[in-house]
């Protein structure tokens, strides 16, 4: 494998012009990269092709264009429709570098599918938006062999930091998918959050400072991770039975302002699925355990 970090930047293939993988194609452009993309809906292309792109006629001749391929998809089954039928050859010796969200098994199997024609993928997990790619307080996390991961990480942190987890190539997509979980359900809370403050004549912005202070969760997490760690769900400093009661203010509050009342179901009867199985004098930490096998 080439270094990507000397002398001239290295030659970047991006395949999937979504808004990250445009934002991603022009970042590279403007850090100087030769930039080749390619996208199903050719389009989409414009305005990176004014900038200097050079948008390829087909998968074969992006992927000739660059060692480095970045695939920005939505998931791996785009991925092998895009690419499933390109002439192994193309594939030879290319690093497809797949940002494409999908679960841990699937990315270790794609990993197989690369390698068998002859290409290495690094698996990544972008944790940031479009808005924060190109700067190097954003973060991405990579797995994979570690020697390709080095070889390319100076192309690699042109779009943000790069940290590297293990040659594992699903830990990266389980890590991705593990932040995923909680910032969907936290989102999810605080949309809940607005729709109610709004049936009570509140805007967004006269809840912004407690919304801001209830999604700063830092302080819980430290808290919490010796003791789950540690399997201490004592109820010492919360309990689940409380929470229980809690939760039912909540949703009882959400269906008497006639909201939809999905989410914070949902909630409750996690929890009182806990209680009902010895929990309620544990701490909320239980959940772990009881999150670990499926409901009845």
């Amino acid at each position: 494998m080439s270094s990507t970090s000397v002398n001239a930047p290295a030659p970047v293939t991006v395949i999937g012009l979504g808004p990250m993988g445009r934002t991603m194609a022009g970042v590279f452009l403007d850090r100087g990269h030769a930039v080749t993309v390619w996208n199903r809906t050719p389009s989409r292309a414009a305005d990176l092709v004014e900038r200097g792109a050079h948008l390829a006629a087909n998968a074969e001749e992006a992927l000739a264009a660059s060692e480095l391929v970045v695939l920005s998809l939505t998931d791996y089954d785009a991925m092998y429709a895009l690419l499933g039928d390109v002439d192994p050859a193309a594939l030879k010796g290319r690093v497809l570098v797949n940002l494409t969200s999908d679960t841990p098994d699937k990315a270790r199997e794609a990993a197989t599918w690369a390698a068998k024609r002859g290409a290495t993928q690094l698996t990544g997990g972008v944790l940031t938006p479009p808005s924060g790619i190109g700067d190097p307080a954003s973060t991405t996390l990579y797995s994979g062999p570690r020697d390709v991961f080095d070889a390319h990480r100076a192309t690699l942190e042109v779009l943000s930091g790069a940290d590297h987890r293990g040659e594992d190539p699903g830990l990266a997509a389980l890590l991705y998918q593990l932040n995923m979980v909680m910032f969907w359900t936290a989102l999810s809370g605080y949309w809940q959050a607005l729709a109610l403050a709004g049936a009570h004549g509140l805007t967004a912005a006269d809840i912004r400072p407690l919304a801001v202070d209830a999604l700063n969760l830092g302080q819980f997490v430290e808290f919490y991770t010796p003791r789950v760690d540690a399997g201490d769900h004592g109820g010492d400093v919360d309990r689940l039975s409380m929470a229980v009661a809690s939760t039912e203010h909540v949703l009882h509050t959400a269906a008497d302002a006639g909201l939809d009342t999905t989410v914070p179901e949902a909630v409750a009867r996690i929890f009182r699925r806990a209680a009902e199985a010895g929990h309620a004098a544990d701490s909320t930490s239980v959940l772990v355990e009881v999150l670990k096998r499926p409901a009845a």
